[in-house]
């Protein structure tokens, strides 16, 4: 059966405590976010830190995650710049029963619009998992054209993408060309209100670590139409998105967990350190008056 790909989904930090995966932290954020009725949840991604992790703690992770999301959908993140090593990673993993992967653009070596055709066409047809493509040509320095992303929708089980293009433009023109069954999830936090607004899906959003009721509730105005409601509730939400992406991601959402009492340390793994002074008193601010409204 088809994973309902709408709404907000939560791409999850992993913690980590003394150089090692604080699972104990990292169960307590996923039933955390499944209590405000999040869609989905997405480990292993950019704001996991997922090229920092080894293949034991990303075993450990998924197995984790699935066993603690019950209904709510997982897709996980499995992509790389070597074709065969992401197949061989999804084979790997598929012991275990996430509904699908987010796979993004291979990065480094640049491919040309044809070798990223190929690339996702290849894992597509290594798994009767469902796919979501990840373009984000910030990390990447390869842009999948909204040319080259159809082409791919044709593709039975590559279902959507996490849409980061960076470029409202072709975001727009994604929006306005793609098939009514091909779901696009934003991936630009900034751009949530904007993207709904105009026929997204959903969203993939780091940002709504914080405040995620919120950021539910946006979604859930837009999925009934009412567009006053969804202003209302991503008013408060547009300065948040700034601070938390002022430095490396993501090293404010951890330090703003941690001062939560979410997870037991802000730690990140090298080459991601900790945030700036200056940014630790601004996000001090923004929580405290946080929890003073």
């Amino acid at each position: 059966m088809a994973t309902s790909l709408s709404g907000l989904w939560v791409p999850l930090v992993t913690p980590f405590k003394d150089g090692a995966v604080d699972y104990a932290s990292y169960e307590r954020l996923v039933d955390h976010y499944l209590s405000f009725g999040v869609d989905g949840l997405f480990p292993l991604g950019t704001t996991g830190e997922s090229p920092a992790l080894d293949e034991a703690e990303i075993d450990q992770l998924v197995e984790r995650t699935v066993a603690r999301a019950g209904k709510t959908p997982v897709f996980i993140g499995v992509g790389g710049n070597a074709t065969r090593k992401v197949t061989r990673d999804l084979k790997r993993l598929e012991r275990h029963r996430f509904a699908g992967i987010v796979s993004v653009c291979p990065y480094y070596n640049r491919p040309g619009q044809d070798g990223l055709i190929r690339h996702f066409r290849t894992i597509a047809g290594a798994t009767d998992r469902e796919v979501l493509i990840y373009n984000i040509p910030y990390r990447t320095a390869v842009n999948l054209s909204n040319d080259s992303l159809l082409e791919l929708a044709r593709v039975p089980n590559i279902v959507g993408a996490k849409d980061s293009s960076g470029s409202i433009a072709q975001s727009l023109d994604l929006l306005a060309r793609k098939p009514a069954d091909f779901a696009v999830l934003t991936g630009e936090d900034a751009l949530f209100f904007t993207m709904m607004a105009n026929g997204a899906e959903g969203g993939i959003l780091a940002a709504s670590h914080l405040m995620t009721e919120r950021f539910v509730a946006v979604a859930r105005a837009f999925a009934r139409g009412d567009l006053a409601a969804a202003r209302a509730a991503w008013a408060p939400l547009a300065s948040l998105v700034p601070l938390l992406f002022a430095e490396a991601n993501p090293m404010p959402i951890k330090y703003c967990l941690w001062r939560q009492g979410l997870i037991a340390s802000p730690e990140c793994r090298l080459p991601l350190t900790g945030i700036s002074d200056a940014l630790a008193r601004k996000l001090d601010t923004m929580l405290t008056e946080r929890l003073a409204a």
